[in-house]
């Protein structure tokens, strides 16, 4: 990384008069880097790591057994795995043939799988038989799709569940009824010769959608979010040669798994500059500390509660030389109290920064800069990144809000999504004619222009950095015979920063426990998603015509703090 001293108007450290738009596509990003400099480490994995040269080889191999599949431009691909290096070549093998990526949530169970599946009209699922996390993926996706193994051409699948499903392509060494073989996916390849890929990847736009992810809102079930190639690469160029001046010279290390947005930004930010991501299968605290130390990693990108609070608190920490961390995003002012002062002490030379984001947005839409004092790195979330821009609404006026009062934000430019799809309903209620993505959190802007994160006037929670929409879990809830009515707040936890908790009326008559409606969410949901706490009520705290959540929410904090269960 390096310094910056800016010459002309500074906003979030950057010379905007000397900055150029540049933008690709995802595919074309990796196959740049590797022209560059094709015997650079690209890829770091705790068991194996790969140059660019790898990389893109791997990738373009891919692209021609996905071709030979017939996925064609604009097709939708899934990828249910854990983050691996399969996983990154895949990712990238579908940027190159036109397609669009779908990242399928690791945790998600039979239901949530099948319900993407289709929503996202997948013409082809990759997917493997390791078993990571005690999650077999296989069992899920029978149960999901009940009528796979019975098919008799995996290469042509017709499912019920499921009609725009051509094949299922299983990653591993046995072999399964209904999936395409690894073994056959990759012979796949020699069928299909590399310039048709090629031909394919030079009519892709930087406006086509290349990324759509699933994130939770106030419906009971997630959103596909359509991201362009334009909208996610200049933004992590944005976050990483204009904010935080990476360069060649740095390896970034960011654990957080390939199906999140907070994965995607930061690879495709390093690999822009040509440095080094470094990342792993799953969050070992033990582990990362290796890797930070042996690879002499120069930024970070852990983000949140859960991961800052395993580094500090796993024996090996202490010990461990992090001095060559130069950047971290640390988000210290979202964060409780005891994790700043440990993370500080053991890399004194690293610039802590926080950011605000969210998966509409590309990822980042503010963050620190190195040229900001520490005490306002700290304390707030940045300013926008270049091209972005952001407002704070009064909800009941509408009018901007002044320095230090709180609101909804808004944010507008290049990264924003183009819609969910297949409901344009909710696309209009989050964009506006003016271009404006109406977040639903709360904010608000300093007089530098930071931001500060407050809460979320949206009915959705944040589990130690995923969504959540308490209307899935309520309908989850409801489906128990002895559930009348279920309500779902957000409690503050420790570890998750927030995690889930039910309200519960009974039918008059009927009986049910506490632990028996958690285990009765465990069942289909996924574990991030299960309730921590259920109270059961006879009365609801009631407005003119709603149930008043935050009156729900504050009993049980109030209730924990007296001693109360839970």
């Amino acid at each position: 990384m390096t310094n910056i001293t800016p010459t002309m108007e500074w906003e979030g450290g950057e010379d905007l008069a000397t900055l150029r738009i540049s933008v690709t596509t995802m595919g074309d990003l990796l196959l740049s880097a590797a022209d560059r400099d094709p015997n650079k480490t690209a890829l770091v994995f705790p068991e194996r790591s790969y140059t660019y040269a790898e990389l893109a080889s791997r990738a373009m191999r891919r692209a021609r057994s996905l071709q030979a599949l017939g996925v064609k431009p604009r097709d939708h691909v899934g990828i249910l795995m854990p983050t691996c290096p399969e996983f990154v070549e895949l990712y990238f093998a579908i940027a190159l043939c036109g397609a669009v990526i779908v990242p399928i949530n690791a945790r998600y169970r039979s239901g949530e799988i099948g319900y993407v599946v289709e929503n996202a009209d997948l013409v082809t699922l990759l997917t493997t038989d390791a078993v990571a996390d005690q999650v077999n993926f296989v069992e899920r996706l029978e149960g999901a799709l009940t009528d796979l193994p019975k098919q008799k051409d995996p290469m042509a699948l017709k499912l019920a569940a499921a009609p725009t499903l051509r094949n299922v392509v299983l990653y591993g060494k046995g072999g399964r009824a209904g999936f395409v073989s690894e073994k056959d996916f990759d012979a796949a390849a020699d069928r299909v010769p590399e310039i048709e890929v090629h031909k394919t990847r030079l009519r892709t736009r930087v406006r086509d959608v290349a990324l759509m992810l699933y994130t939770s809102g106030t419906t009971a079930n997630p959103k596909g979010c359509l991201i362009t190639h334009e909208a996610q690469v200049r933004n992590s160029i944005a976050l990483g040669r204009h904010r935080y001046r990476l360069t060649r010279e740095d390896s970034l290390w960011s654990p957080l798994p390939m199906f999140h947005i907070a994965a995607v930004l930061p690879m495709l930010a390093i690999f822009d500059v040509g440095g080094t991501y470094l990342t792993m299968g799953y969050f070992d605290a033990g582990v990362a500390l290796k890797m930070l130390e042996e690879h002499k990693v120069t930024a970070t990108y852990p983000s949140f509660v859960t991961i800052m609070q395993g580094l500090i608190y796993h024996p090996d920490f202490p010990k461990r030389d992090l001095s060559s961390i130069r950047l971290m995003n640390s988000n210290f002012a979202v964060q409780p109290p005891g994790v700043a002062e440990p993370i500080m002490k053991a890399m004194p030379a690293a610039i802590q920064v926080g950011s605000f984001g969210m998966t509409e947005a590309s990822g980042t839409v503010s963050t620190g800069s190195p040229g900001e004092p520490q005490s306002q790195r700290i304390t707030r979330l940045g300013r926008p990144l270049p091209g972005l821009e952001v407002r704070v609404l009064a909800p009941t006026t509408g009018a901007n809000q002044p320095v230090g009062e709180r609101g909804e934000v808004l944010v507008r430019g290049y990264s924003l999504f183009e819609g969910y799809y297949r409901d344009p309903v909710k696309r209009a209620e989050a964009l506006d004619r003016d271009g404006w993505f109406h977040t639903g959190d709360i904010g608000s802007l300093d007089a530098q222009g930071t931001i500060m994160f407050h809460g979320r006037f949206k009915d959705m929670l944040k589990v130690g950095g995923e969504n959540v929409a308490a209307a899935e879990i309520e309908a989850q809830l409801q489906k128990h015979p002895a559930v009348k009515l279920a309500q779902v707040v957000g409690t503050p936890d420790a570890k998750y920063a927030e995690v889930p908790a039910a309200f519960v009326e009974l039918h008059p008559g009927a009986a049910a426990t506490e632990a028996e409606l958690i285990e009765f969410c465990r069942k289909d949901v996924a574990g991030f998603k299960v309730p921590r706490h259920v109270r059961f009520v006879s009365e609801w705290p009631m407005s003119s015509s709603k149930i008043q959540k935050f009156m729900l929410r504050t009993a049980l904090v109030d209730e924990r703090k007296l001693g109360g269960r839970g």
